[in-house]
């Protein structure tokens, strides 16, 4: 049997909350993470690059030969042609990490953090996806009829699946959507995502 789906307008006024001027609530942006892993992998891999290279380097300035694998490397690179399948092999990884490291620079992640309003521009609040959609189904498990409930929540929408196991879907929908809306309005996100609710009947 198919499920019933409604979606939440979006000239829907928010409850709970009044504007910046009334409510004093000032909706805060998602802050940069801090990329503590990414850089310190990086800085350690470049750190011991350098490290050997200026260590062989000494060496050759102090009367020695250059290493092995110096040699062997500056050899493969001015004989390897560009065609050879290491060297594209080489490019593309290289290519890859470079990519890897722009988006990093250019984007704040934190992904799965949602902001939420704050009375200061100083304070940031942040709160859990999962967190947040566990609230969610809780709210929605306290709705006459249902008798289950998953809920994903996205940065732009919030995805809910109930099961009705009593009572009209349309009634049941109607109560859901009401009691959804409350709920997320509690959250006091910065950016609500629209709602987005399906509901079926149990399963016998």
């Amino acid at each position: 049997m198919t499920g019933l789906l409604a979606k939440q307008p979006s000239d829907t006024p928010q409850r709970g909350y009044g504007n910046d001027a009334g409510g004093g609530l000032r909706p805060s942006r998602r802050p940069w993470s801090a990329r503590r892993i990414p850089a310190a992998l990086i800085a350690l891999v470049i750190g011991a690059a350098a490290a050997i290279l200026l260590f062989d380097v000494v060496r050759v300035r102090a009367g020695n030969v250059a290493a092995a694998w110096r040699t062997r490397l500056a050899d493969e690179l001015a004989t390897r042609p560009l065609d050879d399948i290491w060297i594209q092999v080489g490019a593309a990884v290289l290519t890859v990490v470079g990519l890897w490291l722009i988006i990093l620079a250019l984007t704040p992640g934190l992904r799965h953090q949602l902001p939420l309003k704050s009375p200061d521009d100083q304070v940031q609040a942040l709160l859990d996806r999962d967190a947040a959609a566990l609230l969610l189904r809780d709210a929605a498990m306290r709705v006459p009829g249902v008798s289950g409930a998953r809920i994903r929540v996205g940065r732009n929408r919030i995805t809910a699946r109930a099961e009705v196991r009593f009572r009209a879907p349309d009634d049941v929908r109607a109560d859901l959507l009401t009691a959804l809306l409350e709920q997320r309005d509690r959250l006091a996100l910065a950016r609500p995502p629209r709602l987005a609710i399906r509901v079926r009947p149990a399963r016998k």
